[in-house]
């Protein structure tokens, strides 16, 4: 009975939480710069963590602090997307301009959800595509995040070596469609599987992880040496 409400719990967690609507991050802030698009789920909007948090934030206040100014990050993203939510998401965004940065961080969903490596494979194609396409045909100027491994957290741990397989299983097909493509492909799951020992990478829902985890990914980026923009 208790896993099943568990498993309950994550369901309404992962798909029925937080914020219900593709945002503009700090739309009123400062809009000098490099135009920066955001695409994903619950860890690109911040599940659970404050605004200021979000990791498309923390990326875009890291490029100003080293002299490369970003525009505050136009965020398309909601907990419980999967690749085929995301891609009906964007069935009619057709920006005017073309974005300077584009990122892309999904997955967990179609890994909670069970659906097949395959259809991830070509929607996540069809995603990388249109990323591209957003940054005005330049694969250069888009960079994917690795999906993390939930199974490190409190909600994931009893199951936590499927989820673990699962979810290397997910990143290898996105890190290969990004070599197709020359698209940088940013691998920050080994990062998030440091939560198993601390739990301040844990968000306070006990399944999303913190403002602290966030920073480490951004970090990430930058220790990343083909990274130019």
């Amino acid at each position: 009975m208790r896993s099943i409400f568990k498993i309950i719990c994550i369901a309404l967690m992962l798909a029925a939480c937080g914020d219900k609507t593709p945002v503009a991050g700090n739309p009123g802030g400062d809009q000098t710069g490099r135009r920066y698009l955001a695409l994903g789920d619950s860890y690109t909007i911040g599940e659970s963590v404050e605004e200021r948090d979000r990791w498309p934030v923390l990326f875009a206040q890291a490029m100003n602090n080293r002299g490369r100014p970003v525009q505050n990050p136009y965020i398309i993203a909601r907990t419980g997307w999967t690749t085929g939510d995301l891609l009906l998401a964007l069935t009619n965004f057709n920006p005017k301009e073309n974005y300077d940065i584009v990122s892309l961080l999904i997955g967990v969903n179609n890994q909670y959800q069970g659906r097949s490596l395959e259809e991830y494979r070509v929607e996540f194609r069809e995603l990388l595509l249109k990323s591209i396409a957003y940054a005005g045909g330049e694969p250069g100027q888009v960079f994917v995040l690795s999906t993390p491994d939930w199974g490190v957290t409190p909600f994931g741990i009893e199951n936590r070596e499927t989820v673990e397989k699962e979810i290397d299983e997910l990143n290898a097909v996105a890190k290969a469609e990004c070599d197709k493509e020359k698209v940088l492909f940013i691998d920050i799951t080994p990062i998030s599987r440091r939560a198993l020992n601390d739990p301040t990478l844990i968000a306070r829902d006990n399944l999303h992880f913190s403002g602290k985890m966030h920073q480490l990914w951004v970090d990430e980026v930058f220790k990343n040496t083909k990274f130019r923009f």
